[in-house]
């Protein structure tokens, strides 16, 4: 059963959620957060203890470098216009509804494309299954996730799990070669371009090299020759250099054959300077090695689709695994320094708790409800299994993030997690409600909508938690003490756990007897006349106002008429 909250109380379970996921690296993984949600039943909350020790533990700090490294691994289902698939008549539908080929009967229709396939012996022989006719869908998007399958293979390391990411990677090393040439495609054009503009440079630089001894007659032709562009005339004079830019050319077309697997022909000799590839001749390789590629590739898929298939079910669960130890991570990282409270029947109580949302907060033990064993703080003998408690105490002493801090634990023990204290206890509760203070909201508007809230939290029965802060603050404080007063008795009649932050705890004290007044007590003043505050309640004592410390300061800062008058103020302060 799902923990019912009020508002606020669901204000900060956001909050909790929200510091959580910061901590995640993969987005994905905040869906293990909604397997969390506070709930009532004990049997439920201790099974999630149960699993979070076992897991935390195995959580090292390294592992998020490598969650960050993992994608998503997403099989396509495209389809290829590169192939056909040739069969019976009698496969004809089955083969069609894969979707993944043309598909046909008739061996004529399959002129023109690079593979055909064949269930009746027509080409390299296939079962219809997407895996035989289309192992590039499984195969490349491994390929291409090589860096996140590293990463699996290293996250199996790290939490002592065994990983198949290595042994697919190693299947993998199969494709090196042709995926190699892949590339060498994508770049054809570069290339080549490149290759031309080398050739033109070694050209250039052996012509510069060049000299001769001319006659006038031979010097005059020459010039006649160049200045027209009549490169081929001038190389007829110098079959030495023709001949050179000739073995350079065959060179590099020598370098590219044995690049691309092919016999390459790429470069004109009708015109040897500057030298230039046809864009037809381009246009002819590119079809050519791209026909021999894409076969080559289907079947090196094949073979490392043979070895690799039987792993890809171990493979979804491990990246599956991913998400839940990018969750496991971010609770550890939030959950530093807590403790599983212990699952009881008494209330709530805990040892050196720590806000969540303060930064260096003061750590401090409280308990509403019996005193548990183990709970050993100062003052503590005062607790006497109240479950009705009014806090009372200074301005800005910490009264209302002690009562954040309650509902924080309490949400975090209910959602399975360990809490920010040393140590705690907390009782299965079906209801969580928190009032917080409305600064802004006076009148009578305010007042009727804040006394319908809690009398709805006071109906029905079961156990609730009830916080309360400062309800007088909306009303006279003569009626306050009445409605209050009232609200509590049925609260104790009923068995509800109820903290209250009120300035009216010994008007309140004289009305319920059954209730534990505690303070949280400004001390004194400093050499500064700063106040000193212990935020720390004491148990069963009245918090020392604010105001008498903020007299007394006024009283040692002013001198003459003014000086007296606040020491009047101060005595009437210590005749109570």
């Amino acid at each position: 059963m799902t923990l019912k909250l009020n508002l606020e109380a669901r204000s900060i379970y956001r909050s909790i959620q929200e510091e959580i996921k910061k901590r995640l690296v993969l987005s994905e993984s905040a869906r293990f957060l909604e397997n969390f949600a506070p709930v009532s039943d004990r049997a439920e909350i201790l099974g999630r203890q149960a699993y979070l020790r076992e897991n935390l533990s195995g959580i090292r700090p390294e592992l998020r470098e490598y969650l960050s490294r993992v994608k998503p691994i997403k099989f396509r289902r495209d389809f290829l216009h590169d192939r056909v698939l040739i069969v019976d008549e009698s496969e004809l539908g089955k083969a069609e509804s894969l979707g993944l080929c043309e598909v046909s009967t008739n061996i004529e229709d399959a002129e023109g494309y690079p593979i055909v396939l064949s269930t009746v012996g027509y080409g390299m022989d296939v079962e219809i299954t997407p895996s035989q006719i289309a192992p590039e869908l499984y195969v490349l998007p491994l390929w291409e996730n090589r860096e996140t399958l590293e990463a699996l293979a290293r996250i199996g390391e790290l939490t002592g799990r065994e990983s198949v990411a290595g042994e697919i990677l190693k299947g993998l090393e199969a494709l090196g070669e042709v995926m190699g040439r892949r590339k060498l495609l994508e770049d054809l054009d570069e290339i080549i371009a490149g290759k031309e503009r080398e050739l033109n440079e070694k050209i250039s630089e052996r012509l510069e090299k060049f000299s001769l001894t001319l006659s006038g007659k031979e010097l005059l032709d020459f010039l006649n020759e160049l200045k027209t562009g009549n490169y081929e005339a001038i190389f007829s004079h110098f079959g030495e250099v023709e001949g050179e830019i000739l073995d350079l050319i065959n060179d590099a077309e020598n370098e590219l054959s044995e690049r691309f697997g092919v016999t390459v022909e790429l470069f004109s000799r009708e015109e040897l300077y500057p030298i230039s590839v046809p864009p037809e001749r381009v246009e002819m390789l590119h079809e050519e090695l791209e026909r021999e590629l894409k076969v080559e590739f289907y079947l090196k898929s094949r073979e490392v689709l043979d070895r690799v298939m039987p792993l890809l079910p171990r493979l979804k669960e491990e990246l599956s695994r991913v998400y839940e130890l990018d969750f496991l991570q971010a609770v550890k990282t939030f959950t530093e320094g807590f403790a599983f409270p212990e699952i009881w029947e008494g209330g709530i109580a805990f040892v050196g708790g720590r806000h969540l949302f303060i930064e260096n907060p003061q750590p401090v033990s409280y308990a509403v409800g019996r005193k548990p064993r183990g709970f050993d703080t100062p003052g503590s003998e005062a607790i006497r299994d109240e479950k009705v408690v009014i806090l009372t105490g200074a301005n800005s002493g910490g009264k209302t993030s002690l009562l954040e801090l309650i509902t924080q634990i309490a949400l975090l023990a209910h959602m399975g997690f360990p809490v920010p204290a040393e140590k705690a206890w907390v009782e299965p509760l079906g209801e969580l409600f928190f009032f917080r203070r409305k600064r802004s909201a006076y009148g009578a508007g305010a007042f009727e909508t804040a006394l319908r809230s809690f009398v709805r939290s006071l109906r029905g029965t079961g156990r609730k938690l009830i916080l309360i802060d400062e309800f007088e603050a909306i009303t006279e404080p003569g009626a306050a003490v009445k409605i209050i007063g009232e609200l509590l008795k049925v609260a104790h009649e009923k068995g509800f756990y109820v903290v209250i932050v009120s300035h009216l705890g010994e008007d309140l004290k004289m009305e319920l007897p059954f209730a534990r007044v505690d303070g949280i007590e400004a001390k004194g003043l400093d050499e500064n006349l700063n106040l000193i505050v212990d935020r720390q309640p004491a148990f069963g004592k009245l918090g020392r106002s604010t105001p008498e410390l903020i007299v007394e300061r006024l009283a040692r800062k002013k001198r003459g008429k003014e000086r007296e008058i606040f020491e009047r103020v101060l005595g009437a302060f210590r005749e109570k």
